[in-house]
């Protein structure tokens, strides 16, 4: 293993102090794909790890308790994939798109009155993230990034290869974001932020790179001491993106061990097994890079974008999940339950290095690994 790196300290968030605080639940929207080919997201290609299988899309839903308002930020897939022809051209791929309710059905089956969204929020406008806001009522307005009225509208059917359809926001109110310096609009450490209540509660975070427009969201679930989610959308596709960092250095001994359950004790799984992987064998470099030619808009934002999130997710009271980490359904409650608890039910130390059982083929483990599926065997190899 690599001489053992102390960590570098993070940039002060410089937060705005606040009692107000949101509920925030996770959801799993039960979209999914599979046979997407890591490289046009990351490189290097890891063996065992070349294909992502069974990505889900995860939403939040943000509930203001004292200001009785409600957001979603993200909504998935479509229900009805049929009718967006993008999604249509992806399925004639290798890829496969599985989606079994639409984000509605999943709030009014776990007791959430839908009735009462004041905003649906895209993360980014693909098709994996905008859903079908029609499903909402008329007051439920659409909320977008930077540029998405200039550089991106219209949708389908005037622009036939769009993501989404102009029915998804049409007879509601599109709200474009805008982080210009004004009133609500602040920073939060490396970041422009835009806080949505005006009240330190939950704010909207300028990030761009891969999509015109970006928006990621932290949100203040409790105080004295603050605790925060990072709702991350595809700011990153993989925690390999991002970890380890000059903050968060890899370490010589990793627990929980990632190739085990956390439902028993295990030994810590050495460090030393990842050596072959560490790029330049850095403990502080992230075990992936943006693929040059793949899907982002303009990959230099995003690396600087990801730079700013490592300074976020080093901390032990800020669960950083993006939309599509496969690594989450082992550890989080979803929705009807909250994430409110979870610097208490230890979730950060969970999930921080289980990414690394993506792994297990490159680094010659042969044991069964939990939440490495039969399918994931099967685009991998790995079984």
């Amino acid at each position: 293993m690599p001489a053992t790196y102390d960590p570098v300290a993070p940039p002060d968030l410089t937060l705005p102090p606040s009692t107000n605080t949101v509920s925030v639940s996770i959801i799993d929207t039960t979209s999914s794909i599979t046979g997407l080919p890591t490289s046009r997201f990351f490189v290097p290609e890891v063996s065992g790890a070349k294909y992502f299988v069974d990505v889900r899309a995860f939403s939040f839903l943000i509930q203001h308790p004292r200001l009785n308002r409600h957001l979603l930020f993200d909504l998935g897939i479509r229900k009805d994939i049929e009718n967006v022809p993008f999604i249509n051209n992806l399925k004639s791929s290798s890829a496969e798109v599985k989606v079994e309710k639409g984000v509605r059905e999943v709030l009014e089956e776990g007791g959430f009155d839908a009735t009462r969204l004041e905003a649906v929020i895209w993360s980014h406008w693909h098709f994996d993230h905008t859903g079908n806001p029609s499903t909402f009522e008329p007051h439920t307005a659409v909320i977008v990034g930077p540029g998405f009225k200039n550089k991106v509208a219209p949708g389908y059917p005037a622009n036939p290869d769009a993501h989404f359809l102009e029915s998804d926001y049409t007879g509601r109110e599109l709200r474009e974001i805008d982080f210009s310096p004004g009133a609500g609009v602040t920073s939060i450490g490396q970041f422009r932020a835009l806080d949505y209540f005006g009240d330190g509660s939950f704010y909207l975070l300028d990030t761009p790179g891969h999509a015109v427009g970006h928006l990621c969201g932290l949100a203040r679930v409790t105080s004295n001491p603050d605790s925060f989610i990072f709702m991350g959308g595809d700011a990153c596709h993989h925690p390999g993106e991002f970890r380890p960092s000059k903050y968060l250095p890899f370490p010589p001994n990793i627990s929980p061990n990632p190739f085990t359950s956390f439902t028993a004790p295990t030994a810590p799984c050495p460090g030393s097994l990842f050596e072959g992987l560490l790029r330049d064998g850095d403990p502080t470099r992230s075990f992936y890079d943006l693929s040059p030619s793949g899907v982002h808009y303009n990959v230099e934002e995003a690396e600087k974008t990801i730079a700013k999130i490592q300074g976020a997710d080093c901390r032990d009271n800020i669960l950083v999940a993006v939309a599509h980490d496969s690594t989450l359904p082992s550890v989080v409650d979803f929705f009807p339950k909250t994430a409110n608890e979870f610097v208490e039910k230890g979730w950060v130390k969970k999930l921080r290095w289980l990414f690394l059982r993506d792994f297990a083929k490159a680094v010659g483990y042969d044991g069964e690994v939990e939440g490495i599926s039969a399918d994931w065997a099967k685009w991998n190899g790995t079984g």
